[in-house]
């Protein structure tokens, strides 16, 4: 049987991150073991909505873009599995910047 790859669209202001590994080493050279490894805070987008519904009936436009790296808040979206990957599901608003 063929697995197929899943396509997923954010709705509305909503965006899909794919999470960045966490460093293995700290500054100073010391290898950090998996259970001492916090969350990364950064990820690259994969895809977003078409933009929050404003009042007026139209879309507001998205500040992020696909392939975009990005700094996000701590306890930012909802984290999905999706064909044993992991992701995260949040609102362009729990993004805090865009890394250049």
């Amino acid at each position: 049987m063929a697995v197929t790859k899943a396509k997923i669209r954010p709705l509305n202001d909503k965006v899909l991150i794919k999470r960045l590994e966490a460093e293995s080493k700290t500054a100073g050279g010391i290898v950090l073991p998996e259970t001492a490894k916090e969350k990364p805070k950064r990820g690259r987008v994969i895809s977003v909505g078409d933009g929050k519904l404003l009042d007026t009936g139209e879309r507001g436009t998205m500040q992020v873009k696909a392939n975009d790296e990005v700094l996000f808040t701590a306890y930012a979206g909802t984290e999905v599995k999706i064909n044993g990957e992991e992701f995260i599901i949040m609102d362009e608003s729990d993004i805090l910047a865009i890394l250049d």
